[in-house]
Order: structure tokens, then C-alpha cells, then sequence
């Protein structure tokens, strides 16, 4: 079984961007299914020139994750089935002492537009990265800063 262990944070300030790693990723990402009483939700996602569907259960740090390349145009087609309009974002990677740190940039909807989230992903549970010091509020377990929350309800107030 998939498995996706992983921290969130907000992001405060610009202090990362001195430490990105090349250009940032454009993302474009729709839900078929958003969480229903299950909590599951089912992402159609273009990355760059890549395309996933993703299926990820409830949870906040640890949570079921299935993630299968797909052909673009089936990502396209997809999308297009979407009840909502997909999210778009830049996402940029930052290595901070051994660790790899995904920074997004929302950019639409206008409601997201200028959210920074940060995550990182580890090996286990307990695993305890060294934390950036560009990083605000931790929202790991915070389930208005689920992307698929987000493309459905704004930023959080």
C-alpha cells in the first residue's frame, strides 16, 4: 500500500527563494472526487509536461497515497470533468540540510492567489527535518490547507 508521509507549513516571508533549485514546476490539479464521508479524494493532476491521477485518504501526517502516471491529454480530458475549476500553482524545490522542501505558490483561483505552502516529505512518522527558518505555522493537521479543501473553499480565514 502507498503511503505518504509529510509535513505542512506556511511560508513566512521570501527567504526561500535564494535556495531554490532550478525554474519552479507549473501545476494545474482538479479533484473527481473531493472528500466525502471516507475522506478519500481522487486528483487529476498536470505537472509540466507530466500527468498523475492521485487517490489519497484521510489524514494529516501519515494517509494512504496511489499516485499513477497518466497521458496528458487523458489529464486534460480529465480536468475537464472536474466540478470545479482546477488550482493552479508554481512549485519550487528548496534543499534545506539534507532535505527536500516543495514550496507552492497558488495562483488561482483568485482566492488562493499569493498562498505560499511548504511540505516535506519523510521517510517516518517520528523523523524530525531541521526546519527552515523562512517557515511560518505548521498546518500538517489543519484540514483548510488541503489542496482539495482549498480549491472548494478559499484560503482559510
Amino acid at each position: 500500500m502507498g503511503i505518504e508521509i509529510e509535513r505542512k507549513f506556511l511560508v513566512a516571508g521570501d527567504g526561500w527563494r535564494g535556495a531554490t533549485e532550478g525554474p519552479p514546476v507549473p501545476i494545474r490539479q482538479g479533484y473527481l472526487a473531493a472528500p466525502g464521508a471516507a475522506g478519500a479524494t481522487v486528483r487529476i493532476r498536470r505537472a509540466g509536461a507530466e500527468a498523475f491521477l492521485t487517490v489519497k485518504g484521510p489524514g494529516g501526517l501519515v494517509r494512504a497515497e496511489f499516485e499513477y502516471p497518466i497521458p496528458p491529454q487523458d489529464a486534460e480530458a480529465m480536468l475537464a470533468l472536474c466540478t470545479t475549476p482546477p488550482l493552479a500553482k508554481a512549485r519550487w524545490s528548496v534543499t534545506h540540510q539534507g532535505h527536500l522542501w516543495t514550496i507552492d505558490v497558488f495562483e488561482s483561483p483568485t482566492s488562493l492567489a499569493g498562498l505560499v505552502l511548504a511540505e516535506v516529505e519523510m521517510e517516518a512518522a517520528d523523523a524530525d527535518p531541521p526546519l527552515p527558518p523562512w517557515l511560518g505555522r505548521e498546518v500538517t493537521d489543519d484540514p483548510a490547507y488541503a489542496n482539495a479543501r482549498l480549491i472548494s473553499h478559499g484560503r482559510p480565514g
